[in-house]
């Protein structure tokens, strides 16, 4: 049986999440060389205030993705493969050897910059659950104009979908698809309008700093959350994290491709949850299970007994 780590994205920050982290020596470890690379004190940016800052939110999820999937390991807990959604795939590549951890670090800080100062306020991300893609693609298709932009960022589910764009366009687009029958509509804790084309200068700048940073042939499979493949070469690791900010995420194909490959347990790195719940429709005879809704302990002990079955 394979194991995949997940690692979620934007919108799964908590305040103080930093100084909740297990109090392990890798935690300390790992808070000690985030301050370093960035020549400043990473436990100040898990304050509610900091944490209305995209770098700030960004930097702490790689922080603890990182640290949590160390603990894994440590129990003895095998991953196969790795796949993060959005800035998830940051702590998923450096987990899965490809990116050095400072090197991630610095690029992160970036990255949160970039987002942020790319569209400061007025701009976001929205899930809609209970339509299907052609109904979401005919709303936004209805909404969209270049004073009022609208795109589909996340493909998550069948019937769930995130959307990118202006405070305007989601809300109209909200209203019109719950009279067409939406279960929810939800405003995320996201104040970017991520994985569309509204970010691609951003995208570009961020490929620029990455071509001083040396990418490694990784030691478990990288699968990527935006195109659902496996990445194996080092430039083209690279260039899945400098456009994950613009291109659209593939959720559900990614799963759907671990299953294929083997997985049937997909763990969920803190801070998320809501990755487990989308990941566990596509393993019918897999597990999937979060971290933080299950604790560190139930997990590694769950982890060693569906590893023994045969």
């Amino acid at each position: 049986m394979k194991i995949i780590f997940t690692f979620p994205g934007q919108g799964s920050q908590q305040p103080n999440m930093l100084h909740q982290l297990p109090d392990y020596p890798v935690t300390q470890q790992f808070i000690q060389r985030a301050s370093d690379a960035l020549s400043e004190d990473v436990l100040t940016l898990d304050s509610q205030q900091a944490l209305q800052n995209t770098r700030a939110v960004q930097l702490c999820i790689l922080i603890s993705g990182i640290v949590h999937a160390h603990l894994l390991k440590q129990a003895g807990i095998q991953a196969d493969f790795t796949s993060g959604l959005s800035i998830g795939a940051f702590p998923a590549a450096v987990f899965a050897g490809a990116l050095n951890f400072e090197d991630a670090v610095r690029l992160v800080s970036l990255r949160g910059e970039l987002m942020q100062h790319a569209y400061p306020h007025g701009y976001g991300l929205t899930s809609i659950q209970g339509l299907y893609q052609r109904q979401i693609e005919a709303l936004v298709a209805q909404v969209h104009r270049d004073n009022n932009p609208a795109y589909i960022a996340n493909f998550n589910d069948e019937d769930q979908f995130v959307i990118a764009g202006s405070e305007a366009a989601m809300q109209q687009i909200a209203q019109l698809a719950g009279q067409l029958g939406a279960r929810k509509s939800t405003r995320l804790a996201v104040s970017v309008p991520s994985h569309c084309a509204l970010l691609q200068v951003a995208s570009e700048q961020l490929a620029q700093a990455m071509r001083q940073v040396t990418f490694q042939r990784p030691t478990l499979g990288y699968l990527s959350g935006n195109s659902a493949r496996m990445v194996n070469d080092p430039a083209k690791i690279a260039t899945d994290l400098a456009n994950n900010m613009s291109h659209a995420v593939h959720w559900h194909d990614a799963m759907i491709s671990a299953y294929e490959r083997g997985v049937r347990l997909a763990i969920e790195i803190p801070p998320g949850a809501v990755l487990t719940g989308l990941t566990k429709k596509m393993m019918p005879q897999g597990e999937a299970v979060s971290v933080c809704q299950t604790g560190l302990a139930a997990t590694v002990a769950l982890s060693r007994t569906l590893t023994q079955l045969p």
